[in-house]
């Protein structure tokens, strides 16, 4: 505001407060105005307007006894049509929304455990609003909003806090991971009972082939050449399938020594083993039943 020769000058978004002698006049709006101060017109003062912030911190206890500070940033602005009121009538308007503020949040905070009062600062700051608005608009003042900004308890809690927050995150991975594993087990136990399986099909199949084989063997033998029996057919086949064995051992890498019989009647001394042992172990069974 500006005043020169018995004019003055209101700015936008402000009002001024105008006085006769010292009693409230009038109050003037943006624009300029004439003010003959040698008649006792005089300016008591300014009035802003504008959306003005406060953040006002206080600190509570809850309901668990933990403390913490609750920052509650409220907004306002005073009134044009009662800006009378809102100059005359408080002193110090900051300290005044301050003390309504925490007399509210200390009387809801106390009522709630620590993470309801995180749950539920949308509430503890609909109920400062309501508050304030109740108190503030006799002064001629507005509560535009009011907000909870900031929740800090205290640094120990805090701590305590994040180290469950860590070690429940810690026991879901564990879980996650055992989880993981038990499906990798179940695969893999699946997957080599498959193998075995096929492994013993192919077994089954291999000496099914074999049998197939041996008797196409003896029945071709013995057509072709007359006289021979089947048991004179088995000797042959079981020595030559014996000195096949010896020549797979002999032929391999791992093998050093291979010690075997020799002599004009080895081959039928093996042939005499390989079937008495044959014999023996096709006896066992019908002995056990």
């Amino acid at each position: 505001m500006g005043q020169a020769l018995g004019c003055i000058i209101v700015g936008q978004s402000n009002v001024a407060i105008k006085e006769h002698f010292g009693k409230f006049d009038d109050v003037l709006q943006p624009g300029c105005h004439c003010l003959p101060w040698c008649l006792g017109y005089q300016i008591a003062g300014g009035l802003s307007l504008r959306v003005q912030q406060l953040d006002v911190k206080c600190e509570t206890k809850t309901k668990d006894n933990v403390f913490v500070n609750v920052v509650a940033s409220v907004q306002y602005r005073a009134l044009a049509d009662k800006a009378s009121d809102a100059f005359y009538r408080l002193t110090n308007t900051k300290e005044q929304i301050q003390s309504y503020v925490f007399d509210v949040i200390r009387a809801s905070v106390p009522k709630l455990e620590l993470d309801a009062v995180f749950e539920q600062k949308n509430d503890i700051a609909r109920a400062v609003e309501d508050e304030l608005e109740k108190a503030m608009s006799a002064y001629g003042y507005e509560i535009v909003q009011t907000l909870i900004v900031d929740i800090e308890p205290d640094v120990h809690v805090k701590k305590a806090m994040n180290e469950i927050n860590a070690a429940a995150r810690l026991r879901l991975a564990a879980n996650e991971k055992a989880e993981a594993e038990k499906i990798l087990q179940i695969k893999k136990a699946e997957g080599e009972a498959e193998s075995k399986y096929l492994s013993g099909l192919g077994i089954a199949r291999q000496r099914q082939a074999i049998v197939d084989g041996l008797r196409d063997s003896v029945l071709e033998f013995s057509e072709n050449v007359p006289g021979t029996t089947a048991k004179d057919i088995m000797d042959m086949v079981l020595v030559t399938q014996y000195f096949d064995t010896m020549k797979e051992i002999g032929a391999s890498s791992k093998s050093s020594a291979v010690f075997i019989p020799h002599g004009p009647g080895a081959v039928r001394d093996v042939a005499e083993q390989i079937r008495d042992g044959l014999l023996q172990a096709n006896a066992s069974p019908n002995l056990l039943n």
